[in-house]
Parts: C-alpha cells; structure tokens; sequence
C-alpha cells in the first residue's frame, strides 16, 4: 500500500556543491517524469499540506525538498532567486533527474522560473503558483500587513489564516483543516526554517522585485507549456500578477480559484491537483 505524505520518511541526497539536501518521494513511476516541487517563504517540507501531495501522487511521482540551508538541508540559505536556482539544479543532478516537471509556490515560483531560463532542458512543464515575473511593479516587498503576519521571529496560526486564507466561513474552515493535517505529524518532522533563512530569502524577494521593466522580459523566453495558478484574493502575491505572466509567456494558461488567498492550492488541493494532473498530461 502507498504511504501517504505525512508517512514518507525523510530522506538524504548528497550533491557536487557538497549539501546534503533533505527531501520526501512519494517513489512510484520511476521511468516517469517526476513533479519536483519548490516551496514558499520560510516553508520547509512540513509546510505542504499532505492532502494536497497525496492527491498530485495518484498520478505523478511527486519530490519535495529543503533548498540550501532550508529546514534539514545543510549549508546557508542565499540572498538570491539566481543562487537558489543553481542549488536547486544541483540537488536535481545529484537525484539522476535528467528532466523534471516543475510546481514552484510563492518565492519556490521565482527560483522555477529561474531554473527554466537557465537550465531550459531540464524542464518539460512548469506549473507556477502565486507568482510574479522579475521586476514587476509593486513586487518590491510585501505590505506591512503581511511581512507583519508572516515575516514576524514567532509567526502564529492566526498570521498564517489572514494571509493564506480568505475571511469567508468556507475559506478559514479550509486553513483550519490545512493546519491540522500539516501538524498531525508527530514524529520525524523536519527541522524549522532559521531567522537567518528568513533574512535571506526576503533579501531575495525583494531584490526580485526591484522595479525593472526590461527584465520582464525575460520570461518570453520560457519555451515549455506553463500552467500559472492564484487565488482572486492573495494579499502577498495578487493576481494580478498571474495574468502578465501568462501575457508575457508564449505557451502560457492561467486560472484564478476563488474566494482564496495565498493557500489556494492547499484550499482547493482536490480541483488544483486535478488541473495540474490534466496539465501534465495535456497535448500542449
């Protein structure tokens, strides 16, 4: 029988940069394509929420991971979408993944777009979820209102729900739930992100975001099918954003999922995985 994701054991993999990465596998197809997922602000593997891993893996083979200086991952987290981007590379090279499908979430959005550019035949599809291209306007950091809930040394589950949820009854039921299967793990769990992490990938965000309309530009050069996902009401990357990247993407589709925030994809775990899952089979 398949375990589910709170049951994987977590796993080692060492690469040629000298890290020793932490990761989960959900194992199965392995002379498939697998769905390499990269993750959001200060998250590690403990953050994505199970039901939603569990579902992607009915069909796919499906790999979290810590990037550099993450949760269990050793060495030290960098100031750079591009830095992330090659240690990310290096963690692929050290599994023997030759091409991967990519779902990168949040900042793990920007990192996905970065390995796509740089390393266009690893990638076969990308699926991007709250994201935003590179110099984008109005991506120079978050509002005080969010970096105040999510970016705080002691963050709590209230800070959590405002930002990853709507206020609807239907939408904070949803993160309740998202909470308690995320923590229903008890044993093995994987070491918490550092402060130091946290300085760094915010570094990273908001040299990301440094108003520049060249660098917009960029993105026109992704090749490969992408699917671009948000929920209508995320306060830390809106969707507004989702929308100029598909307008900028040459093979680009984008859907918005409603009365959702920045956890739609946790919200709406069953619909997105299916659309993810229709996406990676499609014909283009």
């Amino acid at each position: 029988m398949t375990k589910g994701y709170s049951e994987l054991r977590n796993e080692r993999a060492g690469a040629a940069n000298g890290v020793d990465y932490a990761y989960r596998d959900t194992g199965g197809g392995q002379d498939t394509v697998p769905l390499v997922l990269l993750q959001h602000f200060r998250g590690n593997l403990d953050n994505w929420d199970p039901a939603l891993i569990d579902a992607l893996a009915t069909a796919s083979r499906v790999v979290t991971f810590d990037n550099v200086g993450v949760g269990g991952s050793s060495g030290t987290t960098p100031g750079t979408i591009e830095q992330m981007a090659r240690d990310a590379i290096a963690f692929l090279v050290a599994m023997g993944f030759s091409q991967v499908d990519l779902l990168g979430f949040s900042i793990g959005s920007f990192v996905a777009q970065q390995i796509t550019l740089v390393r266009p035949d690893m990638v076969r599809r990308l699926i991007l979820a709250s994201s935003a291209p590179q110099g984008a306007a109005g991506m120079h950091g978050w509002a005080p209102e969010v970096i105040g809930a999510i970016g705080t040394p002691h963050t709590s589950p209230e800070g959590y729900l405002d930002v990853f949820y709507t206020r609807s009854a239907a939408s904070r039921h949803a993160g309740t739930e998202t909470q308690r299967r995320i923590y229903a793990r008890a044993e093995d769990r994987d070491a918490a992100t550092t402060w130091a992490t946290r300085q760094a990938q915010y570094d990273a965000v908001c040299t990301w975001g440094i108003p520049d309309h060249a660098r917009l530009q960029r993105v026109t050069a992704i090749d490969v099918p992408v699917f671009v996902a948000n929920g209508d009401s995320d306060p830390m990357i809106l969707p507004r954003y989702s929308y100029l990247l598909a307008g900028l993407i040459p093979r680009a589709r984008v859907k918005i999922y409603p009365d959702s925030a920045h956890g739609f994809l946790f919200q709406h775990h069953a619909e997105f995985a299916a659309d993810v899952q229709a996406f990676l089979t499609g014909a283009s």
